[in-house]
């Protein structure tokens, strides 16, 4: 078996560039089985795998039709196999990108094109309707992996970008190979003939190219979201589903650098719940811990687009809102602490409600990050220290008197 191989690679350079694209092919399916086995969720890297060897299938029948007195039918499962391993790629950006894959309209063209192609064996073999009834199915399927990269616009990168121009630029070389083939003298008298071909060469040359693009770049991005969802995970806190402290610090210095250089204003509100151990001492920690999850979903609802909620804290909590000034930042943190004080959390008794007591700062000019935690944490001990469930505001630097509440901002105990 390996010496017939190896006499298939050496009889011409389209049967060498076939062998190279079987050792890629399987290469490259090691290579996101590998991924997929690392991280099971991975299901684009299970379908890209399944391309990718249904590849080295499509490459071992391309190899093995010279030896066939009666090439045409595997001709037919060549084709078949391809366009197979371009329906399971297409799945696999499906999978990665959240678009809804087209299985049935996709199986039925597969199914009618191979029935297509078998009949288009009865044409002649030079000419345009045939080798276009071979190539233009894939350019079909490789433009529909285009569409669904391009369907999801608000969830890419550069990357992605490039995705979509590659995934354009193989559905345009599927389009042209019939013409390169005319061009170059055809694809041979017969099938057998194929792979000594100058078009042979060019065409299979060009299929490791794109094949290698594809896998480079999709690798790439599974990669990216790999390493992008390990460091959401380690800045995510994980009962209350919010940053923890060191992820709220570093969303939240990047966010006042941007705010500065815009100018644009930026309020911070901390949030501290009041009376905490004693619901941990009456009810137990499991109800303290639905408490925390309750008062964080009502703050990751009630911000303002573009706003970095933490838990910075065993009870404490910080609010970052862009393009907000200290009226704003008073009215979202009057908001939260209203609703939070007739929210009822199960399993608290029907009557027992919980409260929450907040400290506001905005921005100021020249000002660091600390500098404004400081600030809100001045006017949050201010809250505190005035009988809790109320909202207080830091009007200036660090040692100036907080803001006194606004009216109806008066706790109740």
């Amino acid at each position: 078996m390996l010496l017939w191989l190896f006499d298939r690679l050496v009889m011409s350079g389209g049967n060498f560039i076939l062998g190279i694209n079987l050792f890629v092919a399987g290469l490259l399916a090691a290579v996101f089985m590998g991924v997929a086995a690392y991280d099971g969720r991975r299901l684009a890297a299970r379908w890209l795998a399944g391309a990718y060897l249904l590849g080295m299938g499509y490459y071992a029948v391309e190899l093995s039709i010279p030896s066939f007195r009666d090439a045409i039918p595997a001709v037919v499962m060549a084709f078949f196999v391809f366009l197979a391993a371009t329906v399971a790629f297409n799945a696999g950006l499906a999978a990665k990108y959240a678009v809804r894959m087209p299985w049935v309209s996709s199986l039925i063209f597969v199914a009618a094109s191979t029935v297509v192609v078998a009949f288009a064996q009865d044409l002649p073999r030079q000419s345009l309707l045939r080798m276009m009834a071979y190539q233009l199915p894939y350019a079909v399927m490789q433009a529909v992996g285009f569409g669904i990269v391009w369907a999801a616009r608000g969830r890419r990168d550069h990357l992605d970008r490039m995705l979509t121009a590659v995934l354009a630029a193989s559905t345009a070389q599927f389009l042209g190979k019939p013409f390169i083939a005319a061009a170059l003298g055809g694809w041979g008298a017969d099938p057998q003939a194929y792979s000594g071909t100058a078009y042979a060469l060019v065409s299979q040359s060009l299929g490791t190219v794109f094949a290698m693009a594809l896998a480079l770049l999709m690798l790439v991005i599974l990669v990216r979201d790999a390493l992008g969802e390990a460091a959401a995970r380690s800045e995510t806190d994980a009962l209350s589903g919010l940053l923890n402290r060191g992820g709220f610090e570093r969303q939240a210095g990047a966010m006042l650098l941007h705010a500065a250089g815009q100018g644009r204003p930026i309020a911070l509100v901390l949030a501290d719940l009041d009376h905490f151990k004693a619901i941990n001492d009456t009810f137990g920690h499991a109800c303290g811990d639905r408490v925390i999850q309750s008062f964080a979903v009502l703050l990751r609802e009630a911000g303002m687009r573009g706003a970095v909620a933490g838990r910075i804290g065993g009870e404490e909590f910080a609010v970052l809102l862009p393009g907000a000034n200290l009226v704003a930042g008073r009215l979202f943190a009057e908001g939260a602490r209203s609703a939070f004080g007739t929210l009822p959390i199960d399993p608290l008794p029907a009557e027992r409600r919980c409260t929450a007591s907040f400290g506001v700062a905005e921005l100021l000019p020249a000002e660091s990050f600390w500098d404004l935690m400081r600030r809100a944490d001045e006017a949050l001990y201010g809250a505190k220290k005035a009988g809790r469930d109320q909202v207080r505001a830091s009007s200036g630097p660090i040692g100036l008197p907080t803001a006194a509440p606004l009216r109806g901002f008066s706790g109740r105990g």
